[in-house]
């Protein structure tokens, strides 16, 4: 309870900013102890126990099984493991396919708590919380090797240093998140991203969340549409149905990717089984209700979904049509966008999948590398094209001498853009018609239409008697 407080009490009085400490208040040595040591034991000890309550009702609802609370609390610890995605071994046999819910709770639960742990000790940028991400990662680093080898030689096993790296690497990006909330970003991080490509790693998480959201609207219809398979798929125990169930809701998450990999184009496996969006191969699936929207045979119409991808990447370029007048920046934003779309799709791939035993179910895939090139393509393309044409045009600029001669910008302090354009394009035509001009001028003065003027004889010239007279002027007679 004491644990709990430390990480639900708010020790700042309204209206004071988040991050800054309490006026006044420097939590002593003995008081960052106890913050740190919250932080590290609270995410173990609450995971734990979730995991531990999940088993203890599947065991006390199942039929012909004998509960055994020693057993659940042994089962608990690869069940914790199992959350933070570490691939186990049953009976020799790899599960790496591992469920997507229980480790979203994780991440959830580890970003919350470097959150407040960050606020209560006073940090005020990124720098100062390092002690929390370190004392968070490690304790689950080590806590994941410590389940790994008390687990060795047990019907369910785990490498150690598999459960040593991976559930550290995961309370670390779960701490990093949370103390980004409360501290902002690292000091390195800031310096190197400007305001457009923050926007565009925004655009990039909101293009993200319209995917997923759109492969778990065509999940939901699929398993609509095919509701009376899974009503068959339930046995009549209600022991067995609620395993089920249970065990359908833990996956929804892997099932929601796999959905959302079919959506954009390149589809998904299980074992024998490819379904794409342009091929599919027929193949045995378990017998669980996740599965039971699965389809039997290609369909002509499933090419038509693709307008969901492509709307993603349009709403992504409609929100970054004004992050910047110039086109291009508009477009780079998009791009950056399109970039943590492919990573998600990356990270998303890898974890919905993995080995499933060594039976015909083996492995359950997510083609990643091309979901990732594909999904970056279904945002930049569409996105770019909507961000260029919907956003502002600013017209080019007028170059400072064809303004020196403008009497209307002689004493401005602030040009116009649009009234300076039109002052280019009215000297531009003033100079064309200038030029027209001349060249009729000296089109009539060639074919004899118009008498050139006389040249006047320059002041400084002297005409002398010697002067010889040409054409038919005829000399004076003083001259004669």
């Amino acid at each position: 309870m004491r644990i709990m407080d430390l990480l639900t009490d708010d020790p700042h009085p309204p209206g004071a900013a988040v991050g800054d400490p309490r006026p006044g208040v420097e939590p002593a040595g003995a008081a960052r102890l106890r913050i740190l040591l919250a932080a590290a034991l609270g995410p173990l000890v609450t995971g734990y126990t979730a995991v531990a309550t999940v088993l203890a009702l599947v065991a006390l609802t199942a039929g012909r099984t004998a509960f055994s609370g020693t057993g659940v609390l042994l089962a608990a610890g690869p069940g914790w493991l199992a959350a933070h995605q570490v691939p186990l071994g049953l009976g020799g046999h790899p599960l790496g396919v591992l469920p997507l819910l229980p480790t979203l709770g994780v991440v959830a639960l580890g970003a919350r708590t470097a959150s407040g742990a960050a606020r209560r000790l006073g940090c005020r940028s990124f720098r100062e919380a390092l002690p929390v991400l370190v004392t968070i990662t490690g304790a689950h680093a080590v806590s994941g090797l410590v389940v790994a080898l008390c687990a060795q030689g047990s019907p369910v096993t785990a490498n150690p240093v598999t459960a040593f790296a991976v559930p550290g690497l995961l309370a670390a990006a779960a701490s990093c998140a949370g103390i980004t909330r409360s501290c902002g970003l690292p000091d390195v991080a800031a310096e190197r991203l400007d305001p457009l490509a923050l926007r565009g790693l925004r655009a990039g998480a909101m293009g993200l969340a319209v995917l997923v959201t759109c492969g778990a609207a065509v999940f939901t219809v699929a398993t609509g549409l095919s509701w009376g398979t899974v009503s068959d798929s339930y046995e009549p125990g209600f022991g067995t149905s609620f395993g089920l169930f249970l065990l359908s809701l833990l996956y929804l998450p892997n099932a929601v990717t796999a959905a959302l990999s079919f959506v954009a184009g390149p589809g998904f496996s299980v074992g024998s089984l490819t379904v794409g969006m342009f091929g599919y191969h027929g193949g045995s699936v378990p017998a669980v209700p996740l599965l039971a929207g699965l389809p039997e045979h290609h369909a002509a119409w499933w090419p038509a979904l693709l307008v969901l991808p492509a709307a993603a990447g349009a709403l992504t370029g409609w929100s970054l049509r004004k992050v910047d007048a110039e086109p291009a920046q508009r477009i780079r934003a998009v791009a950056v966008a399109g970039a943590v779309v492919a990573l998600g799709c990356v990270v998303l791939g890898t974890l919905a999948g993995g080995r499933l035993g060594d039976g015909p179910f083996d492995p359950v895939s997510v083609p990643v590398g091309v979901a990732s090139v594909v999904a970056f393509c279904w945002i930049v393309i569409p996105g770019s094209f909507v961000a260029f044409f919907a956003g502002e045009h600013e017209p080019p600029a007028p170059p400072p001498e064809a303004l020196e001669d403008n009497e209307a910008f002689e004493d401005a302090e602030e040009i116009d853009v649009e009234a300076a354009s039109e002052a280019v394009e009215e000297l531009e035509a003033a100079a064309v018609s200038e030029e027209d001009a001349q060249f009729e001028a000296e089109a009539e003065a060639e074919l004899g239409l118009k008498e050139p003027a006389e040249a006047a004889p320059e002041t400084g010239d002297a005409v002398t008697g010697g002067t010889e007279t040409c054409g038919d002027v005829e000399p004076g007679e003083g001259d004669r």
